[in-house]
């Protein structure tokens, strides 16, 4: 039992000891991370009181000569002692409270301390930095400045050298171009004095004039050569040759006012010359634009010119043809309304016939009027461009042919009346001669009876030409009616000419079957019998079947004669 309890105790004191041993490594550990932040930033302190802002505001001494240099030198300094007085110092007391803060194991405090501390560092570091580059920019300008000018002196010799190898392409703005370049030198030379007197300050302004100077006789040299190719020569010759095309066209009696020819020319004129003083005072600014928009302008006159004399061959030639198209069509039209009432006696036209002829008229006389107008536009005003008078010609004629096609229409379903009248008059003729044939084939072939049936069909037939006839006595003539009168007539005399000759065929054969074979009848009692019944059929007018029973009792009697009756029969 005292064993047990000593090994107990002695397990309790263990774990004292080693929680507080974890405690205190932990403890230990944060203290040293804490430490170590507390360093670094203690580093970037010191880093901040030996910057080499003094060597490089040293550096300004020494070319202290006037008044605005001096005023920004006593800034910086000001500003120098601000952070070596006040802000570093500073920050060493803001490092010893997060020590202190530290010590007393305040890790809230300490965390809170270091992180103020951090933020006031950067503020520092970022003040410091800011005047370094402000100072160095200055101390470092004469090397930068210097190398700037270099290549500002070899950009000017290249575009000198430019300008010396074509002057003659600037004609008299190379005197103008000379003096702008001995403008930019002179500013070379301003550079110079100033960066001798170390005017640091006024040598940005003077490089940035340079750079602009050069700039702008940059683009002069490129630019000028074309203004004084187009203001001496191109645009003088296209002016001339548009004026003397104008004037000829306008002596041609030419609509071209609404062109504004004169104008614009005068304003083109006045363009040049406003160019032309600008560029003696080198003021580039879209000059060489507004010439090009020139140059497109001429061109677009030159294409519309054209177009006008174009416009005017095709107008005349389109007033003609329209001038012959309308004169025909105004006379066929008066044609057909001087005799329709002729043709409305003659033949039943509709309502929708009559519609359309009255729409073609309104149109002619609409045509007619606009036409008229357009006439009197081209010969009293001669105000109206060719252009726009083609346009007119080209609608009317497009109107004209709308109307010339719905009157050849209409044309056409009267001629196709006339045409159905014309033909159906001819198949009366026919039909006529048709059923002639029918009855002379009957007549001439004297049959004992003629069967009740083609009374019949020879009786439509009759009745059915009569009603030909009668519709051709209507007036006015309805060719539809007249066209069905005429179909059913014809098929029916073509039905009973058919009828006919195969009544006829039908008697011819059982006829002369009968007597060919009377020579065998008493020698055969069933042929006998046949031919008997053959002969009472026939004299009945069934000479069809007549003639099928005795060529079927022949058969008995003769199979070769059978085969030749029927061919001979079916070859009819």
């Amino acid at each position: 039992m005292d064993n047990l309890t000593l090994i107990m105790f002695t397990l309790f004191f263990v774990c004292i000891g080693l929680i507080i041993f974890v405690l205190n490594f932990m403890q230990n550990k944060k203290n040293k991370k804490f430490k170590r932040t507390i360093e670094k930033l203690e580093i970037e302190k010191n880093k901040l009181a030996t910057s080499p802002i003094v060597p490089e505001l040293a550096k300004v001494e020494a070319f202290l000569n006037n008044d605005k240099l001096k005023e920004l030198y006593d800034e910086w300094t000001k500003r120098l002692n601000q952070i070596k007085e006040v802000q570093i110092p500073r920050l060493s007391d803001m490092i010893l409270d997060a020590e202190y803060a530290l010590s007393q194991m305040d890790y809230k405090g300490a965390t809170y301390k270091i992180a103020k501390l951090e933020m006031e560092l950067y503020k520092v570091k970022t003040n410091s930095d800011f005047l370094f580059g402000e100072i160095r920019d200055l101390t470092s300008s004469e090397e930068r400045n210097r190398t700037i000018i270099t290549s500002y002196k070899a950009r000017y010799r290249s575009l000198f050298q430019k300008f010396s190898d074509s002057k003659d392409e600037y004609g008299k703005y190379a005197d103008v171009i000379a003096n702008e370049f001995e403008v930019i030198a002179n500013n070379f030379e301003i550079f110079e004095e100033m960066m001798d007197k170390n005017e640091f300050l006024e040598v940005e302004n003077i490089i940035l004039k340079i750079d602009e100077l050069l700039n702008h006789i940059d683009v002069v040299i490129e630019e000028v050569p074309s203004i004084v190719l187009m203001v001496n020569n191109v645009i003088p010759k296209k002016l001339e040759e548009i004026e003397n095309i104008y004037n000829n066209m306008v002596e041609e009696k030419y609509p071209l006012d609404y062109l504004n020819v004169e104008y614009n020319l005068n304003e083109s004129k006045e363009k040049i010359r406003q160019v032309d003083e600008k560029t003696l005072k080198l003021d580039m600014n879209e000059s060489l634009m507004e010439l090009k928009v020139l140059l497109d302008y001429f061109d677009t006159l030159y294409n519309d010119l054209d177009k006008e004399k174009e416009a005017r061959k095709l107008y005349t030639q389109r007033l003609k043809d329209f001038d012959c198209k309308i004169v025909k069509m105004n006379k066929v039209v008066d044609e057909i309304f001087d005799s329709l009432n002729e043709i409305k006696n003659i033949y039943n036209l509709n309502d929708s016939d009559m519609e359309v002829l009255n729409s073609i008229k309104g149109e002619m006389d609409k045509i007619n009027t606009n036409y008229k107008v357009l006439q009197d536009h081209t010969k009293v005003n001669n105000t109206f461009a060719y252009t726009k008078l083609l346009k007119e010609i080209e609608g009317l004629s497009n109107e004209l042919s709308h109307t010339e096609d719905k009157l050849n229409q209409t044309l056409n379903v009267i001629d196709s009346m006339h045409d159905d009248e014309v033909r159906a008059r001819q198949q009366l003729e026919e039909i006529k001669i048709v059923l002639k044939d029918s009855r002379e084939i009957i007549r001439n072939y004297n049959l004992p009876i003629i069967p009740t049936n083609y009374n019949v069909e020879l009786k439509e037939a009759n009745n059915a030409i009569r009603e030909i006839v009668n519709e051709l006595e209507k007036k006015p003539i309805t060719i539809d009616v007249l066209n069905t009168r005429v179909d059913t007539a014809r098929d029916l005399v073509l039905k009973l000419y058919k009828r006919t000759k195969d009544l006829v065929k039908n008697a011819k054969f059982a006829e002369q079957t009968i007597v060919y074979s009377n020579r065998f009848r008493s020698s055969d009692n069933e042929l006998n019998n046949a031919l008997s019944l053959s002969e009472r059929l026939f004299y009945q007018g069934e000479y069809k079947k007549s003639f099928e029973i005795t060529v079927n009792a022949l058969k008995k009697i003769e199979n070769n004669i059978y085969n030749d009756i029927i061919n001979l029969y079916n070859n009819n």
